[in-house]
């Protein structure tokens, strides 16, 4: 299928008897998740590369299909449900279609990338093109007890309008950092499209009973967009005292969300919680406009990208009521050749609140 066929399914209402739904594009706010997300690589003491990153996402708590406004609605073909395209209803696993629980959401992200050498006017030969990616996101989530299914369709901008360079300029500035000098050789300005599906699975094989547990969570995904596409694969386990139940994801990713799994939230449902956690995740990179340049411009980074690309990850958390707080530090395989030796590596921050 074309990335334009994909666009224009978006475009389209989605089946089942509409006059039950919201004629609002907007859905009906309400108790939920806010999650902030920071990446920054000065947690690994260099400055470099996918230096920073920042996600703004809030999502819903269980809803009702005809409760979601039409923009998350019209993800519904890649959802997974009953009215779903047969492929993505036929490789999602849901046991019983009518036990399905829906979450929307709505993101905003930012990402941005520089060389080493930021005190060069122009673009320093073989390290990272300078880049900024922003993007507002509007998601769809499927789930029941086992698996989440999760659709987020991402309209953004790279280049000067990202306003990478100004949010980095306030960020050295308030901390007396020296600014980078070559910002005016980032990539051009172009508007992207991505369609990003995750699906994530608990592992029950290592689910322990008890205040002290672990449990497992296994994901697969595929983004389908000008600014990246890609697939990967991944895993992660967590060990801890009551553990919360939830396929919160720890780091700022493709539909980083906040869900609980457990319908209604009764089991292992507690006031606090403290846990340790590792995971691993490879992706095949297609098309990355931060290492290719955009994607309807001839324009050369002077990078070439590795095409797949490797990290693991391993961090702690603690969950106090409606509060949860985490940090994950990441180590990730050479995204581009030349002279990224090595790879790289940043720390994630993640606060979220229950409302």
């Amino acid at each position: 299928m074309k990335f334009s066929h994909l666009l224009l399914l978006l475009c389209l209402p989605s089946s089942g008897q509409e006059k039950n739904y919201r004629d609002n594009p907007m859905p009906d706010f309400g108790p939920g998740y806010l999650t902030f997300y920071l990446d920054n690589d000065l947690f690994a003491n260099t400055d470099r590369d996918y230096t920073n990153g920042t996600r703004i996402s809030w999502i819903s708590g269980n809803r009702n299909l005809n409760q979601v406004g039409s923009f998350q609605r019209a993800l519904q073909p890649f959802a997974g449900d009953r009215d779903s395209l047969s492929f993505f209803k036929n490789i999602t696993g849901f046991e019983d279609l009518d036990a399905v629980q829906y979450n929307y959401g709505v993101s905003l992200t930012q990402l941005m990338f520089t060389p080493e050498d930021f005190q060069s006017p122009t673009q320093p030969v073989g390290q990272r093109r300078y880049a900024g990616w922003s993007a507002l996101g509007f998601s769809l989530h499927t789930k029941d007890d086992q698996i989440l299914n999760s659709v987020e369709f991402l309209v953004g901008i790279t280049g000067k309008y990202s306003f990478a360079e100004d949010a980095q300029n306030f960020i050295h500035e308030s901390r007396g950092i020296e600014e980078f000098d070559g910002w005016e050789n980032q990539i051009p300005t172009e508007v992207t499209a991505d369609l990003a599906f995750i699906q994530k699975r608990r592992l029950d094989f290592l689910e322990t009973g008890g205040p002290f547990s672990v449990d497992g969570i296994g994901e697969w995904g595929a983004r389908l967009g000008t600014f990246r596409t890609n697939a990967l694969l991944g895993g992660m386990i967590r060990v801890g005292l009551y553990l919360p139940a939830d396929f919160s994801d720890p780091r700022l990713s493709e539909t980083a969300y906040a869900h609980k799994y457990f319908t209604g939230g009764e089991l292992r449902d507690h006031r606090w919680s403290v846990y340790a956690l590792g995971g691993f995740r490879g992706t095949w990179v297609m098309h990355d406009a931060s290492l290719d340049g955009p994607f309807f411009s001839d324009f050369s980074t002077g990078n070439r990208k590795e095409p797949l690309v490797g990290e693991v990850y391993a961090g702690i958390g603690i969950q106090i009521k409606g509060v949860e707080f985490s940090y994950a530090h990441t180590w990730r395989s050479a995204e581009y050749k030349e002279e990224q030796d090595g790879g790289s590596s940043f720390g994630t921050v993640s606060v979220r609140f229950e409302f």
